[in-house]
C-alpha cells in the first residue's frame, strides 16, 4: 500500500485545470519540512481532484501547513539539459486535506 499522510507547506499558488467531462484538477508543489539543519529541501507536487481543490483554493494560502493524506506515485520527468535523460517524480494524489498551521496573512491572490 502507497496510502500515506504529510504536513506539507505551500509555497506556490495552485493551478485548477478541466480534464475530461469538466472535472477539476488543482496541481501545485509544496515543501516537506525537515527536522536536520541542511540545505537540501523537498518538494512533492500534488494532485487534488473535483471539489476538494476548489476547497483548497479558497480556504489556504502560500506559507499555510496543511496535513495532506492520498497515495504516493512516481511520474517521469524528461529534462533536455541533464546528463540522466529522466528521473522519476513524487506526486501525491490527495483524498483529504486538513488545516495544520496557518501562515501570517499571505493570501493566493498577492502573489
Amino acid at each position: 500500500m502507497n496510502y500515506t499522510s504529510f504536513i506539507v507547506k505551500i509555497i506556490e499558488k495552485p493551478c485548477q485545470t478541466f480534464v475530461e467531462n469538466q472535472i477539476p484538477l488543482t496541481k501545485m508543489t509544496v515543501q516537506i519540512p525537515q527536522v536536520r539543519n541542511n540545505s537540501n529541501e523537498t518538494y512533492m507536487r500534488l494532485s487534488i481532484w473535483g471539489k476538494l481543490g476548489y476547497d483548497l483554493t479558497q480556504y489556504y494560502h502560500i506559507n499555510d501547513y496543511i496535513i495532506v493524506e492520498g497515495y504516493l506515485s512516481l511520474r517521469k520527468d524528461n529534462l533536455n539539459n541533464s546528463l540522466l535523460n529522466s528521473f522519476p517524480r513524487v506526486e501525491l494524489s490527495v483524498y483529504k486535506i486538513y488545516p495544520f498551521v496557518f501562515g501570517f496573512g499571505n493570501s493566493l491572490i498577492e502573489k
